[in-house]
């Protein structure tokens, strides 16, 4: 029996152990998308609890929760803070299998010195040596970054956000790693929404002009772009339900952004083809700033109206959608790329039925790209980001295409101990090598697979983003 969770947790093999300890390891991270708040990193933000830091805003643990009967008033509610880290103790026995757990004690080992088992008997114990070292002076979030060996962070952050914190962070020789915006326009593209007439009036009074037509629309978002580049940013980011692409003319996209924008109403066809002329717009944009474009889909959201209605979106209500993405997807890769707009583009789908329809899609548009890997089959995300969702997706990513130029693992978390994250994939990623070389499927090239694993973890990003033009490496 192996013990639990120690220094080879996860690693089955010799080489996989070599692998990890010689190579993954001590590669720094490169967290090219979150949604940590910058300011907080500015102000390097302290917690009083660990409570604040867990269970603060993530929906992963509070959908847990939920499913271990503990009721809301311990997960989103006024309980204090020792009650609702008390209700996650009693919840996290139950949670066998689930990357939670393994994420848990992870950041537990990592940043307290805890390692064994947390549950209901011991959460007061564990609660204040958190707390307690919670108040080191080491313990601030700059201090979490460092302590991570983290390179570069980048942001979440809306076409109309004045990027303050960024101004700020830039500026200051002390910041612990580079932290750079991401473009995430969705606010803009989905003028089915009720807020969307409200959002219009916000972007009008950042770009300075009013947005009657759909020209008025790109330029604004165009402009916007300009901005972000000038903060700094590389890389975009957008949700979509699922992948599609619906053509039509500017008089039909002038009537579709006019009726939105009075909040008269949209048909869902029109949704798409307003929101299809927007993606081909801001595409030739990132295609000519050589910017990433993620696009994430497969996802259906606030399910429960009677909680969306208490709570509103990212708590803990969201599913995976089983619409077909392939040919929308298909479709829409092929008309960015007639329209000059495809560049270096990262597909994630939250549905891992999509893992071969993504990895045979891509293949057909990685053409003319000075950097290997152009378009990139994303991490394991959301729903998928445990140990199962992470071998099935580098192993359809190596089946169908090429590992070796892969972008590795990114947190998409709310939190700044998950870092460790990180750590859990690159065990999983160096398992998955050690066990083709035990299996007599790779040779036993340990100076390859060593750089290839340490290209997974951290050099690809580097390069692919070009991050290496704002931390020298």
């Amino acid at each position: 029996m192996k013990p639990f969770m120690d220094q080879d947790f996860l690693l089955k093999s010799d080489t996989a152990k070599a692998l990890y300890h010689d190579y993954a390891e001590r590669m720094p991270i490169v967290d090219y998308h979150c949604h940590i708040n910058p300011m907080e990193i500015y102000e390097d933000k302290r917690y009083e609890t660990i409570t604040e830091v867990w269970l603060g805003g993530d929906h992963y643990k509070w959908r847990a929760m939920r499913s271990c009967g503990v009721p809301e008033k311990y997960i989103t509610g006024d309980a204090s803070p020792a009650e609702k880290f008390q209700k996650w103790a009693e919840t996290l026995p139950s949670l066998i299998g689930n990357p939670l757990y393994h994420w848990t004690h992870l950041e537990l080992q990592r940043y307290f010195g805890i390692t064994e088992p947390l549950n209901g008997d011991n959460a007061m114990e564990i609660y204040e040596k958190c707390n307690a070292i919670l108040a080191q002076p080491d313990m601030s979030t700059r201090g979490i970054i460092r302590k991570s060996n983290v390179k570069v962070i980048c942001t979440t952050d809306d076409p109309a956000d004045d990027l303050k914190a960024h101004e700020l962070l830039a500026a200051d020789p002390d910041t612990p790693a580079a932290v750079l915006p991401a473009f995430r326009p969705d606010k803009a593209m989905r003028a089915d929404k009720a807020d969307f007439p409200q959002y219009v009036a916000r972007l009008e009074g950042v770009v300075g002009y009013p947005i009657e037509k759909m020209e008025d629309m790109r330029r604004a978002l165009r402009d916007r772009i300009e901005y972000f580049a000038q903060h700094r940013c590389r890389v975009s980011d957008h949700a979509l339900d699922y992948c599609f692409c619906v053509p039509a003319d500017e008089a039909r996209l002038d009537d579709i952004l006019a009726r939105a924008k009075a909040g008269r109403g949209i048909t869902w066809e029109e949704q798409l083809a307003y929101h299809t002329a927007l993606l081909l717009t801001v595409g030739q944009e990132y295609t000519r700033r050589d910017w990433v474009m993620q696009l994430h889909f497969g996802c259906i959201r606030d399910n429960s109206s009677a909680m969306f209605g208490k709570l509103g979106p990212d708590t803990g209500f969201d599913a995976v959608n089983d619409a077909s993405s392939a040919v929308g997807l298909a479709r829409l890769l092929d008309a960015l790329e007639q329209a000059g707009a495809l560049g270096k583009t990262i597909l994630y789908s939250l549905n891992p039925s999509d893992n071969a329809v993504i990895g045979t899609i891509m293949g057909a548009f990685q053409t003319n790209s000075a950097i290997p890997g152009k378009i990139q089959h994303g991490s394991a995300w959301w729903f998928n980001d445990h140990k199962p969702g992470m071998e099935a997706q580098m192993t359809s990513l190596m089946t169908l295409g090429a590992m070796g130029s892969f972008n590795g693992m990114l947190t998409d978390s709310r939190s700044f101990l998950s870092y460790t994250r990180h750590e859990y994939f690159r065990r999983i990623l160096c398992n998955l090598f050690g066990q083709m070389v035990e299996d007599g499927e790779y040779p036993a090239d340990m100076a390859q697979l060593g750089q290839m694993v340490e290209n997974i973890s951290y050099r690809n990003a580097v390069r692919y983003f070009r991050f290496d033009e704002v931390i020298g490496a």
